[in-house]
């Protein structure tokens, strides 16, 4: 039986399109209809852009405390670059805005760029169409309305980045496999690869393939997930609530037994010490 008010984890494979809080919210609706209850707490860890897919972490009820350890951990991604063009989003949401040339660009000037300067440690500027808050707004909500957005630089990780496939000199196309740390925004990064490798570049595909342990293949896609959710049984509020407060009363209990074992083995320290 599941316990969405204890706390439930569900690992998704997020569709293209969606945003992340359409997937929580469609959780969160069918939990809600089951349970009976008009309020539950449902949320993800990690962002992922609507044009991306892969692994989302959804958590409810009491296991929403741990989002901020989930979204802190390692995050693999396979994202698909095209040189030569760039975009105000560094993605598809928006058109090509400038061209540059590419024809000058090899596979062993790619491979030497990533290795050399995305490696490490590094300083990214986040996208301009991104959730970052200026002056206690999302930066999107601005850039979209038209306004100029600075953002500053953050310092951020990336473990490993390896070229999958390179379409050149054919083709100006990269896959590349990024391994990173929380905050990595692998828009900015297409950016800044595109720079480096005096020309442009933005994202045209973006899948996330792990977040620490937790691989695309062990990830329910949404569909599966929700008739999943409609045929489950669960805990009944009433009966979450009498649990929790059991498991309460057993912890106290344990708590107030090794209070006493500290104070008696205190109390028999002294006597010996006498």
């Amino acid at each position: 039986m599941l316990n969405p008010i204890e706390g439930e984890i569900f690992y998704v494979d997020k569709p293209l399109g969606d945003t992340s809080f359409t997937v929580v919210k469609r959780v969160r609706g069918v939990l809600r209809k089951h349970l009976h209850v008009k309020h539950l707490k449902v949320g993800h860890a990690g962002t992922l852009d609507p044009l991306a897919t892969g692994v989302l972490i959804v958590c409810t009820g009491h296991q929403t405390k741990r989002i901020d350890e989930l979204q802190a951990g390692i995050k693999e991604y396979v994202a698909h670059l095209r040189l030569g063009a760039t975009t105000p989003s560094f993605d598809l949401e928006t058109q090509v805005d400038a061209t540059y040339p590419w024809e000058h660009i090899t596979r062993e000037q790619v491979e030497r760029v990533l290795q050399e300067q995305f490696t490490g440690a590094i300083e990214q500027v986040p996208p301009a169409f991104s959730a970052c808050k200026v002056d206690g707004k999302p930066a999107y909500k601005l850039a979209r309305k038209g306004h100029d957005v600075a953002i500053k630089a953050k310092q951020l990780v990336i473990d490993d980045i390896e070229l999958l496939q390179c379409g050149l000199p054919a083709e100006p196309t990269l896959v590349i496999k990024v391994v990173c740390s929380k905050g990595t925004y692998i828009r900015a990064l297409a950016r800044d690869i595109g720079m480096a490798l005096n020309s442009g570049a933005h994202l045209t595909a973006l899948r996330r393939t792990r977040i620490n342990d937790v691989t695309v293949d062990r990830c329910e896609t949404m569909d599966t997930l929700i008739a999943r959710l409609e045929e489950e049984d669960y805990v009944s509020p009433d009966q979450a609530e009498q649990e929790r407060l059991e498991r309460e009363r057993q912890e106290n209990k344990r708590r107030a037994a090794a209070i006493k074992a500290r104070r008696n083995n205190t109390k028999n320290q002294t006597t010996t010490t006498k």
